[in-house]
């Protein structure tokens, strides 16, 4: 009697797009729980900073005092030629790109406008704040988690100083004052060099029409939040970077990591506080 063979076929492979994926959602998942995480250590950090600023706003001034001048000297005025050059590259790069375009209509009237809406309100807060952030935000990280790793900051625990008060305060207190002071440079250059600029192209307006134009446009309430603005940049690139120096690095082979992830935050906050402001704009 013949027998019969079983012929056992392979199961087929379970077709899905899973497997691809879940790589790629852990990574996400493991981005969003590291961003949290960082989120909710700053909120703790700027607090914490902001009730030591309060408590102990007069004690050992002959220390902190010069310590936040020399802070608002280093985000302030030896970025000073730096943010000229850029004013007056910000002035030429709206100015070429408005002039030929108000020439075509005949709008030469909106020149003002154009400088107030683009320099004054947007761009010349948000470019100081990427200057100070680049030089002097970088460093920061450096300096303090330099510090950090050294045991430094132990060190100043052992002998009774505050670390919050003597690493942070200034800095934080310095930048927003330096960061101001730069920024209304940066906007007088850009002003200034932008009708340098459509001079040099032949538009028929003269400075007293240019800066009456710019008069009529200003109110206030620019005034109000640009000093708002300005202030708020410096206390976020300040907080960010000190928390960065202070709370994360270990060793000095995480310093690198903690400056590129304070750079990152920081421009994340700025440009969510700048969306912030223009909501405000709008709104009044």
């Amino acid at each position: 009697m013949p027998t019969a063979t079983a012929h056992s076929s392979p199961l087929p492979e379970p077709v899905s797009g899973t497997s691809h994926r879940r790589p790629l959602l852990n990574a996400l998942g493991r981005g969003l729980v590291r961003f949290i995480l960082s989120v909710q250590g700053l909120g703790a950090f700027a607090l914490i900073s902001l009730g030591v600023l309060v408590t102990n706003f007069g004690v050992a001034r002959n220390v902190i005092h010069p310590l936040t001048l020399q802070q608002t000297f280093r985000a302030g005025v030896r970025l000073l030629p730096l943010a000229l050059f850029l004013s007056m590259a910000l002035g030429f790069v709206v100015i070429g790109q408005t002039v030929a375009l108000l020439n075509r209509v005949g709008a030469q009237q909106l020149l003002g406008t154009v400088m107030v809406t683009v320099v004054v309100r947007e761009l010349g807060p948000l470019l100081a704040a990427m200057l100070v952030l680049s030089r002097v935000g970088t460093a920061t990280v450096v300096e303090l988690g330099t510090a950090r790793a050294l045991g430094e900051v132990e060190a100043l625990e052992v002998l009774g100083i505050d670390p919050i008060h003597y690493f942070v305060v200034p800095r934080f207190a310095g930048m927003a004052a330096g960061l101001f002071a730069l920024t209304v440079y940066l906007i007088l250059g850009a002003l200034l060099s932008g009708y340098l600029w459509a001079f040099l192209q032949d538009v028929p307006l003269l400075p007293s029409d240019y800066f009456r134009q710019l008069a009529t446009n200003l109110s206030w309430l620019d005034f109000f939040l640009l000093a708002a603005k300005t202030a708020g940049f410096g206390s976020v690139i300040g907080l960010v970077s000190c928390f960065h120096g202070l709370a994360q690095p270990l060793s000095l082979n995480e310093v690198s990591g903690a400056t590129v992830r304070a750079v990152g935050q920081s421009i994340v906050l700025c440009v969510l506080l700048e969306a912030l402001f223009i909501v405000v704009y709008l709104v009044a």
